[in-house]
């Protein structure tokens, strides 16, 4: 799974040929969630409040390059970085 984005211990990461709804992955420590790009709202797993607000305001601030980093993964060509939360 490429990693796009990394902060706070945080890793941000995307699949190619996903399914849908459009998502990625957040890691941090032994938790896992998937959220959907569109809403920010959880699919799967879970995260701490704390590093889910952090995840949030990340995606927030980078929700276009999301999409792109999506259109991308469907194509099957390799992903862009993203910023980290400064």
């Amino acid at each position: 799974m490429p990693e796009i984005s990394r902060f706070f211990g945080i890793i941000i990461s995307m699949n190619y040929n996903d399914h849908a709804p459009p998502h990625f992955h957040a890691r941090y420590g032994g938790d896992q969630a998937i959220i959907e790009i569109a809403t920010l709202q959880v699919l799967g797993g879970r995260l701490g409040a704390r590093v889910m607000g952090l995840v949030v305001e990340w995606a927030l601030q980078h929700q276009d390059e999301l999409w792109e980093d999506w259109r991308l993964a469907r194509a099957g060509t390799p992903l862009n970085r993203i910023a980290p939360l400064a």
